[in-house]
C-alpha cells in the first residue's frame, strides 16, 4: 500500500498512510502531523517513497518511519529517553520528540558533520523545531552510531536509520531494562528489520520483521 500513500499535502500523506493501515496508531498519527516533512526533505517531500540528501544517505520514505514508530511506540512515552542513529536530515529526530513529549529528549546522532548541521537547521525552520533545540529536548550530536552514544545512555528506546553490518552489542547495552532497539541488519546480500527487547532481568530477545533496503551504517567519508 506505500505506492498508494502519496499526498499533495504533509496532511495527506499522514491521512493516507493512516487510511492504508501502514500507521496504526493515533499517537503515531498525531505526531507525524506536527512535522512537516517538506522541511527535511529537499525534494518531493510527500511522496512515499526515500529521498538522498546528500552525502550518500537518504531520508526513508514516511511509511519506514511510521513502522519504526509503531514498533517502539510502547517505550516512546513521556518523558522516554530515545537516540535516533544515522539521524540525518533529522526528521524523524523530530517525530521521535514528538511522541516522548517535552518532558523526554532524543539524541540524533550522524557521523557526517555537514548532516548534523542539516538536522540542526530544518529543525529550527519551525517556531516548534527551535523550541525543542533549545529546552535541549532534540540534540544532534557527530559520532560513530555504530557505538551509539554513551553519554546520554541508557535509553528507553533506539532506532537505527542504517542497515548495520552485525549486532551491535553496545548498542543493546545501551538500552534501559526494559527498553527496544529498531535496527535493520545486513544478512549476506538480504537487509532485515529487527527488534531487540531487553528486558527487565537484563535478558533479550531478538525478532526478525521483516526485508528491507537501507544505505549501509559506515564509516564517515574521508
Amino acid at each position: 500500500m506505500a505506492w498508494r500513500s502519496s499526498g499533495s499535502s504533509n496532511a495527506a500523506l499522514i491521512n493516507n498512510l493512516k487510511q492504508n493501515g501502514l500507521i496504526e496508531s493515533g499517537r503515531v498519527k498525531d505526531a507525524m502531523m506536527k512535522v512537516d516533512r517538506a522541511h527535511f526533505a529537499p525534494s518531493s517531500p510527500y511522496d512515499d517513497s526515500p529521498q538522498p540528501i546528500g552525502h550518500a544517505a537518504t531520508i526513508s520514505a514516511p511509511h519506514m518511519h511510521a513502522s519504526a514508530c509503531e514498533s517502539l511506540l510502547t517505550y516512546l512515552q513521556p518523558g522516554s529517553k530515545v537516540l535516533d542513529i544515522g539521524s540525518g536530515s533529522g526528521y524523524l529526530t523530530a517525530v521521535l520528540a514528538n511522541l516522548v513529549g517535552p518532558s523526554g529528549s532524543v539524541i540524533g546522532i550522524d557521523h557526517i558533520q555537514p548532516l548534523v548541521d542539516m538536522g540542526n537547521a530544518n529543525m529550527a525552520k519551525s517556531e516548534e523545531g527551535r523550541r525543542m533545540l533549545d529546552s535541549g529536548q532534540v540534540r544532534f550530536v557527530t559520532g560513530d552510531g555504530r557505538k551509539g552514544w554513551k553519554e546520554g545512555a541508557p535509553y528507553d528506546a533506539i532506532h537505527v536509520g542504517a542497515a548495520a553490518a552485525r549486532h551491535h552489542e553496545e548498542l543493546t547495552e545501551q538500552l534501559k531494562a526494559p527498553g527496544r532497539l529498531f535496527v535493520p541488519v545486513e544478512e549476506g546480500r538480504l537487509q532485515h528489520i529487527y527488534v531487540i527487547e531487553k528486558s527487565e532481568d537484563g535478558s533479550v530477545e531478538r525478532r526478525k520483521l521483516f526485508g528491507v533496503q537501507y544505505v549501509p551504517l559506515t564509516d564517515a567519508p574521508k
